[in-house]
């Protein structure tokens, strides 16, 4: 669940790579898991990556370059895997909504494997990984014997991407279209809370009542459904 706070928390900026290979389902995704002893997210599956460091900025203080530079080195660093910034494809740009107890200004990227490399997780904030295809992923959000858990952004990454059956289809998709850009504000209801994004009749009053194209999340009883019609 969200960890919120009364107080205003500043936006770190930050960089996630979703990386795919094709396997004998299809498209497949890494996922690794947060462990449970860390306090922001324990236990989350995610997809690897984290703060753009000050290192990471170039001379120029670009803050895309630098967004891509902590991509690479985030994924050695959870994964023991080396891409290239011409392996990453710009797919989202997620902003955890004000309210958050962290709050994170985050570029996400979509890779794909393109060599026989083998994944190495620390055992200490990573404790476990899984490539697995997205079509089984959410389903097993549904599992109550064995919960998985995901946060939004990665739930709607993994929808996002679920319709393309190979890594060429899914970079090349992605490739051509604009990213987009998610700044969720956040409307409580029973047993939870629903984000509500840009494009959804609700946005812009907050209130998830109002008639109109719908593209939210509802994160309700530790269930996740993304509604998108427009």
């Amino acid at each position: 669940m969200l960890e919120l706070s009364d107080q205003e928390e500043p936006v770190h900026p930050a960089a996630t790579v979703i990386l795919v290979r094709d396997g004998a389902a299809g498209l497949e995704v890494l996922l690794v898991q947060r462990s449970k002893a860390v306090k922001h997210m324990g236990g989350m599956w995610v997809f690897p990556g984290g703060r753009v460091d000050a290192e990471d900025y170039p001379a120029d203080r670009d803050d895309y370059a630098a967004a891509l530079n902590a991509a690479i080195r985030e994924t050695r660093e959870e994964a023991g895997l080396d891409v290239d910034s011409g392996q990453l494809v710009y797919l989202s740009h997620w902003t955890t909504p004000e309210g958050a107890r962290k709050r994170f200004a985050t570029w996400f990227f979509l890779a794909v494997l393109e060599e026989d490399q083998e994944v190495t997780v620390d055992g200490g904030e990573i404790a476990h990984h899984r490539w697995v295809t997205p079509e089984v992923a959410l389903a097993e959000l549904h599992d109550e014997e064995h919960p998985f858990r995901l946060m939004p952004p990665t739930f709607v990454s993994l929808v996002d991407i679920a319709p393309f059956s190979c890594c060429r289809d899914a970079r090349v998709g992605i490739a051509c279209r604009d990213p987009v850009i998610y700044e969720p504000r956040m409307v409580f209801v029973e047993e939870g809370i629903c984000f509500l994004y840009h494009g959804d009749a609700g946005y812009e009053q907050e209130d998830i009542h109002v008639e109109g194209s719908r593209h939210r999340v509802y994160m309700v009883g530790g269930q996740l459904d993304y509604l998108r019609d427009y």
